[in-house]
């Protein structure tokens, strides 16, 4: 091998995803007794590898952990949900036809009592692409519909950058303009293709506890209502109100489409709402730098999965979470392992292990808009996230194709292990902006977010499709997302060596990557220019 870096052991990644994907940790929910657990181990590990206390700041010395601070909230029993339309009523179960959120808006119960319903196409508002799916209808007190993902997802063409999928045709964008436009509620109709995962995700997603950052105006970010809709719902309610679903949404791959009501249609829903402040905790360990230790790597990955919900087939009601995202943390913690061992490198390395990712990447979020470690001297974020536990593969990717001087970095590196890098084989998906790497990357940090290659040794990029595939549809985001004593963590073990050089590269060089010119993260990344002369 043509590299120098230290050996990984595939049997500690191994130990580790298993330790935390038991079902002793209880799915690692935030501000459950799991979280408790999982933030004792991590601490545990950290100091037992040799890393030093990175969090927030206690009597003068550094703890481990960075508290979050975040709005919790829950539905109270079963929710009374109806549709009225053509005529009839129709009541609708929690799970089923419709996966309703607990409401983010601080509202203690919600209370909707036959809104009308109205067609928004893909719920977009983007004046710098001349798009407006709204155009200036009064909306209040309605209950908008939706489609999932861009409005050029199915053509591949269009003002929203073909199949891959721009911050529009996220969920969470959808809710935050639906908040902007005063609806009442917002209904997005699931379709696995543009959501990129099936129903059981949505309902395992969507209808356990909901978690936010605490904002000071949370009604300005969600409507009171939030939820999704299965397809064949939203299409018998078109049929019922006169409506064909596939023409309308062809016509709203287009910019000329206006709001369209659903004719006799209303929605009625009544629920209460366990709404509460709550803290969680990003886990931090650090490697202070011999010469620059204002200058900061950082690795990150998310420890939390969904904890306890809905049994599944089986009855298992334990969301493990072993892939997504024990892989991660044990990466992180093998990482610090590593660095721990080697001398000192001029620049701090941080491995930052957040929460709350699964319900928006929360604890990234609030790392990056309170920083413990100044933004504009992080030299750089590489994330890791739902690594893939198999053998080795000949190429890597990350979440989204964009254009950053650290991807140059890592796919020079990624040569000396005879490596290629590969573009997000799914950018329809739209991963860019589903990784903790995100929140760095708006706020102008060059960040990364690593993925697993797709063209395997042994059966090449059929096999790992395959793999993937059967991942997404029968254990993501299920309590099937468990660890497997076949999982050998060759692969990943060998990635580590490679992510090692790069962060090694970088907190030993003068180096600042940046992002491409015409990067819509450059601007901010140069607003900060003076914190790094």
């Amino acid at each position: 091998m043509a590299a120098k870096a230290p050996d990984i052991s595939a049997q500690r990644l191994s130990s580790i995803v298993r330790t935390l994907s038991s079902d002793a940790f209880e799915g690692r929910g935030p501000a459950t007794a799991g979280e408790t657990k999982t933030v004792d181990y991590l601490v545990s590990q950290m100091k037992a590898i040799g890393l030093q206390p990175g969090g927030e700041m206690k009597a003068g010395k550094r703890a481990w952990t960075q508290p979050v601070p975040l709005l919790r909230a829950s539905i109270t029993g079963t929710p009374a949900l109806s549709l009225n339309a053509g005529g009839q009523s129709q009541s609708l179960t929690q799970g089923e036809q419709v996966a309703i959120r607990a409401a983010l808006d601080g509202s203690k119960s919600v209370s909707i009592d036959n809104a009308p319903l109205v067609f928004l196409g893909y719920g977009v508002k983007a004046p710098e692409r001349n798009w407006d799916d709204f155009k200036g209808v009064d909306l209040h007190g309605k209950i908008g519909v939706v489609l999932i993902n861009d409005p050029d997802f199915e053509t591949g063409q269009g003002d929203f950058g073909g199949k891959a999928m721009t911050y529009y045709g996220r969920w969470t964008y959808k809710y935050e303009e639906a908040a902007r436009q005063g609806l009442a509620g917002l209904l997005i109709v699931h379709e696995t293709d543009p959501a990129s995962y099936g129903w059981n995700t949505v309902k395992n997603s969507n209808t356990n506890t909901m978690f936010d950052v605490v904002r000071d105006n949370p009604k300005g970010s969600h409507p009171p209502m939030e939820g999704w809709m299965q397809r064949d719902v939203a299409v018998e309610l078109f049929k019922k109100s006169g409506l064909d679903f596939d023409a309308l949404k062809k016509q709203a791959q287009t910019r000329d489409f206006k709001p369209v009501e659903l004719k006799g249609a209303t929605l009625s829903a009544k629920y209460a709402v366990d709404s509460q402040v709550i803290t969680s905790q990003n886990v931090v360990g650090r490697l202070p730098g011999k010469k620059r230790p204002d200058e900061t790597v950082i690795y990150s990955a998310h420890w939390d999965h969904l904890g306890v919900g809905q049994p599944d087939a089986k009855g298992d009601k334990i969301y493990n979470g072993a892939v997504d995202n024990a892989t991660g943390t044990a990466a992180l913690l093998e990482l610090g392992r590593a660095f721990a061992k080697a001398p000192r490198t001029d620049r701090s390395v941080v491995f930052l292990a957040v929460t709350a990712e699964e319900k928006g990447l929360l604890g990234s979020e609030y790392y990056a808009s309170k920083p413990l470690y100044p933004l504009g001297k992080t030299v750089g974020v590489i994330n890791m996230d739902a690594l893939d536990p198999h053998g080795l593969s000949k190429n890597f990717t990350t979440s989204g194709s964009a254009q950053v001087e650290l991807l140059d970095d890592l796919t020079a590196t990624a040569k000396k292990w005879g490596l290629t890098y590969s573009a997000d084989p799914h950018p329809e998906a739209g991963h860019f902006f589903r990784s903790d790497h995100f929140p760095f990357a708006k706020r102008g940090v060059p960040a990364i977010s690593y993925g697993s290659g797709n063209d395997w040794v042994e059966g090449g990029v059929a096999a790992a499709e395959a793999s993937d595939k059967a991942y997404t549809a029968d254990r993501y985001h299920q309590p099937a997302d468990q660890w497997e004593a076949s999982w050998t963590f060759k692969g990943m073990a060998r990635d580590l060596q490679m992510l090692y050089t790069l962060g090694r590269d970088l907190a030993t060089s003068k180096q600042w990557p940046n992002w491409g010119q015409d990067s819509e993260f450059r601007a901010a990344r140069d607003a900060t220019a003076e914190d790094r002369r």
